[in-house]
């Protein structure tokens, strides 16, 4: 029985012995740069699934290709483009994954300045941007070519020439997959301007927006736009659809925009079509000081047709909000009490010093009338 035992720890061991080794076996390399050179090696010679940590502020003067599972780990520095740029093969943005294999995660990493674009998904690939800001591009920040494309945490500055474009949703004419836009965390943008914009070169015939769950930021389809909105679905950016290219989304409705407009100010938001709207609603979206008060919701700046709110919406609407200063009550009180005193006033008979004297005088000699009466009485 014994021997059975120790037999059993033996081969515990060696099991124990194998699984460790295994996963030492399988874990993913790491490499690191400090310039082009080592971040170019760095990328060829890292196994598959492996990370390639940046050490230092590199320039970079011309595309990178990737064709493998691989994280790049900016650590917080910043790859810049250089003036001096060598395209490949008429490629020049910065970083591109590339085909199916292509799984490219940029992690806590700055992307500044090229001739094209900061990053490009290419047919089939995958790219992962999470704490990554990408700022002057000359043609936009993202390109989702036929890619896919997942946002955990993007910040965009001006990517652009004459117009920002900051995420060009596109597909190539080699390009054989549909791009898809994956939201699944923060989207923020220097400009308000095309942050997410569908290419309009004739080749982008389909492509798919999802949103997950808890995704602060989404982009959603309303009618013929590409809206990209805040938490409060807040609209801060919105381009328009070409005629040729069909959006897919995950969204169970699709969504209208209202242009809510009080006063000098005016807010669009995101709602679902068909949905019916309601006056709390609009009113949350609204600040007023404690001097003014909304008197209703019309559908022209003149208030004379109001805003239906028992008809489902279906389709864009502007709503003008009437707004009135109000009263201070407490002031009208006020001058109401003033004026009732000074009423009371004009009603109640003079009483001077000559008034008092004189009741005096007539109190003095009733009394001593009285006085005497009695006195002339106890004498007879």
């Amino acid at each position: 029985m014994k021997k059975v035992i120790n037999l059993i720890f033996v081969l515990l061991g060696i099991f124990a012995i194998l699984l460790i080794l295994s996963n030492v076996c399988n874990a993913a390399s790491t490499e690191s740069a400090t310039n082009e050179s080592d971040l170019i090696s760095a990328i060829q010679n890292v196994d598959d699934g492996g990370t390639v940590e940046i050490k230092n502020n590199i320039t970079v003067t011309g595309p990178i290709v990737i064709q493998k599972k691989l994280t790049i780990d900016g650590n917080g520095y910043t790859v810049s483009g250089s003036t001096d740029w060598t395209s490949t093969s008429g490629n020049q943005t910065m970083f591109t994954a590339q085909f199916a294999d292509g799984k490219l995660t940029l992690k806590d990493i700055n992307l500044n300045n090229g001739p094209k674009y900061g990053i490009q998904s290419y047919d089939g690939a995958n790219v992962i941007l999470d704490n990554v800001s990408i700022t002057g591009f000359k043609y936009g920040g993202v390109l989702v070519n036929g890619g896919n494309v997942e946002v955990i945490d993007l910040h965009l500055g001006y990517n652009g020439t004459d117009n920002n474009n900051g995420i060009e949703i596109d597909k190539g004419s080699a390009a054989t997959n549909n791009p898809t836009l994956v939201m699944n965390g923060t989207l923020t943008s220097d400009s308000k301007e095309n942050v997410v914009r569908p290419a309009e070169n004739g080749y982008l015939t389909e492509f798919t927006i999802t949103n997950t769950e808890n995704t602060t930021n989404k982009v959603v389809i309303a009618g013929d736009k590409v809206v990209l909105t805040d938490e409060n679905n807040n609209v801060i950016s919105e381009s328009t659809i070409p005629d040729k290219a069909t959006a897919n989304t995950g969204e169970t409705s699709k969504k209208v925009i209202i242009t809510l407009i009080w006063n000098n100010n005016e807010t669009k938001i995101t709602f679902d079509e068909g949905g019916l709207v309601t006056r709390d609603i609009l009113k949350s979206y609204i600040n007023l000081d404690s001097n003014h008060k909304i008197d209703g919701f019309y559908l022209d700046k003149k208030f004379t047709k109001e805003f239906n709110f028992n008809e489902e919406l279906s389709k864009d609407v502007s709503i003008y909000t009437k707004i009135s200063k109000i009263e201070n009550d407490d002031n009208m009180e006020d001058e109401d009490i003033k004026e009732e005193i000074e009423s009371e006033k004009d009603d109640v008979p003079k009483t001077g010093v000559e008034s008092y004297l004189s009741l005096a005088i007539f109190s003095i000699l009733i009394s001593t009338a009285g006085i005497v009466y009695i006195s002339k009485n106890k004498l007879h």
